[in-house]
């Protein structure tokens, strides 16, 4: 029997518009700089997640893009907020190392006063997911295992480290998804994962939602859920119904050009959380 809807709570997210995305080298099985981007189109698909997440009731602000950082669109790489404190992202490719201090510029000035330079190497919200009890924290492909460690001291949370073993699932936000942080509940791609990180999952989740390769393989974990709404790649067709079923409410979202980047909703939205 399918459950009731949920209640959604309002979020405040941090976008910044494609302006001058591209794919112009590669740094991720996703990227292939010989298809080309087509700018309007992109730039449309953002502004319908952007329509969505307000429409919503959600807050979105933005991070003003710079030429030479096409990467930028994907916001969630350049920081974690948790209580208000910002953990800067420190990136492993020199693509992007810039976009690193335009987001800790970018908190300081919106009025944060705890903004850390990250020392190892994490890329924000793309390795780290949160939960009302944990800090899942991924590695093996981008972010360093002492990242973790960082990341703990930091914001006082218990963090669990998660190995990634392939390499099409090169950031947790590409393998795993909050649906709902104040239940814990989330859903994932176990074979995107070694099998002691499964056996992890399993142990503190183990009501999860496990998804199927077809709907991983279209980039369905780079969802963004407001424990209510989950807005995912529409695509990922196999998710739908076992969402629905727990009483989320779905909402398909087309970025296939932002795609060509390696990236879809998640990856185009930071969440801002402000101290309790």
């Amino acid at each position: 029997m399918r459950s009731s809807l949920r209640d959604a709570s309002p979020r405040r997210y941090l976008m910044c518009p494609p302006a001058h995305f591209q794919v112009t080298y590669s740094i991720n099985p996703w990227m292939d700089p010989s298809k080309p981007v087509d700018l309007p189109l992109a730039m449309t698909q953002w502004e319908d997640l952007r329509d969505r997440y307000l429409a919503l009731g959600h807050t979105v602000e933005l991070l003003a893009p710079r030429p030479g950082l096409p990467d930028m669109v994907f916001a969630a790489n350049g920081a974690t907020v948790i209580d208000g404190r910002v953990l800067g992202a420190r990136f492993a490719h020199p693509e992007r190392a810039a976009e690193a201090a335009v987001h800790r510029d970018w908190f300081r000035a919106a009025g944060f006063t705890e903004v850390h330079e990250a020392a190892h190497i994490n890329e924000g919200e793309g390795d780290f997911a949160v939960t009302a009890s944990y800090v899942l924290a991924g590695r093996g492909f981008r972010s360093s295992p002492l990242s973790h460690g960082e990341a703990q001291e930091f914001f006082g949370r218990p963090v669990i480290g998660l190995d990634l073993v392939d390499p099409r699932y090169y950031h947790l936000d590409t393998a795993l998804c909050v649906l709902d942080d104040a239940a814990d509940e989330i859903m994932y791609y176990p074979d995107a994962f070694s099998p002691g990180s499964r056996a992890v999952l399993a142990r503190l989740f183990p009501d999860a939602l496990v998804a199927a390769e077809k709907d991983a393989a279209a980039l369905g974990l780079n969802a963004v859920g407001d424990g209510r709404h989950v807005l995912l790649p529409q695509a990922a067709v196999g998710l739908f119904e076992p969402l629905r079923d727990r009483g989320f409410e779905p909402l398909g979202m087309d970025l296939g050009e932002l795609l060509k980047g390696g990236g879809s909703v998640k990856c185009c939205t930071q969440e801002i959380r402000a101290a309790v």
